[in-house]
């Protein structure tokens, strides 16, 4: 009598071959019938010479190897090489927007493009100090409905929230919701970032996607292409997201010659350095002017200075001044 997974042959066959061959490891003729038979499978030497046949006509690589009297069957080339998922795993790791669970569902699903010998090497852990992991996961349901929004070219409505002083969420305009029309996702500082044009307000603004909640798809074709269009978008990028949104201005900086490293990590290597004097150099930058952005420079202990304009020397006198006040 033949086994009842009968049809099911040549899948069962693919998944022997991904899961347990790989470039080190392969499967003689009879231990691949021993593995179809743990799956109620009957087979023949010569249907299998078919099928492995089929597999890789279909493009699951299939490599035969001679080692003395044996031959052994394996799988070749995969969509992945181990380095690559590698990589993939440790940024995975590393992100502090996707929660410890998903973290764990995403790599399972990683391992499932190598085999169970290979599988084992993806076991990572990247310690990343400082760092800690989302606890809420609708921000990939979020970025799923920005995504169907723009598709659809639609706007979206969301309610938008600050955490207070004891931890708690607090909805700003007072719960109302924020329609939008969404245009860009940004990614930086391991944070997601909308840039939509507020119908409200009319303009171009920006949102942190983990602080948006009840998003939804209206109804609505989307507004302000012609605004979001002018954009220089990487200036843009480079602007708000660098130091998290305030006025624009272009700030000119003496910092001593040791900061280079520090100002092209910052800024990019566009940026031009303009001598001083032996020991210091210039550079003039466009940046998003925050308190984040003071903070910065108050943490680089005096290595950069602001020298212009007065407004932005204003500013860091106050934050200082703030910072000693009781």
């Amino acid at each position: 009598m033949r086994g009842r997974n009968q049809k099911l042959k040549l899948l069962y066959l693919a998944k022997i071959m991904q899961e347990q061959t790989d470039d080190t490891h392969g499967l003689s003729m009879s231990q691949i019938i021993a593995e179809l038979a743990k799956y109620d499978i009957e087979a023949q030497r010569k249907s299998i010479y078919d099928d492995l046949a089929a597999l890789d006509d279909f493009g699951i690589e299939i490599v035969k190897e001679q080692e003395g009297f044996r031959t052994f069957y394996r799988c070749g080339s995969r969509d992945f090489e181990i380095a690559e998922l590698k990589i993939l795993v440790d940024a995975i790791q590393s992100s502090k927007f996707i929660t410890e669970k998903k973290t764990k569902e995403l790599i399972s699903k990683l391992e499932k493009n190598v085999s169970t010998y290979d599988s084992k090497l993806l076991n990572r852990e990247v310690k990343v100090v400082g760092r800690v992991k989302s606890m809420n996961e609708s921000i990939y349901y979020t970025i799923d409905s920005i995504h169907t929004a723009m598709g659809d070219n639609k706007a979206i409505k969301f309610k938008y929230f600050s955490w207070n002083v004891k931890g708690e969420e607090e909805f700003r305009r007072g719960g109302a919701y924020y329609e939008v029309s969404p245009w860009a996702l940004h990614f930086d500082d391991e944070r997601y970032y909308l840039i939509a044009y507020d119908h409200e307000r009319k303009e171009i603004r920006h949102y942190r996607v983990d602080k948006m909640r009840d998003v939804s798809v209206v109804d609505i074709k989307r507004q302000g292409k012609t605004v979001f269009d002018k954009q220089d978008r990487a200036k843009y990028n480079e602007q708000y997201f660098r130091m998290y949104g305030g006025e624009v201005e272009t700030v000119t900086l003496k910092c001593e010659n040791a900061m280079a490293n520090v100002i092209i990590d910052q800024f990019g290597r566009d940026v031009k350095f303009m001598k001083a004097d032996d020991d210091h150099f210039i550079v003039r930058v466009s940046v998003a002017v925050s308190s984040q952005f003071l903070s910065w420079i108050i943490a680089l202990e005096g290595k950069v200075k602001i020298i212009s304009p007065d407004n932005v020397k204003d500013a860091m006198k106050s934050l200082i001044s703030l910072s000693f006040t009781e």
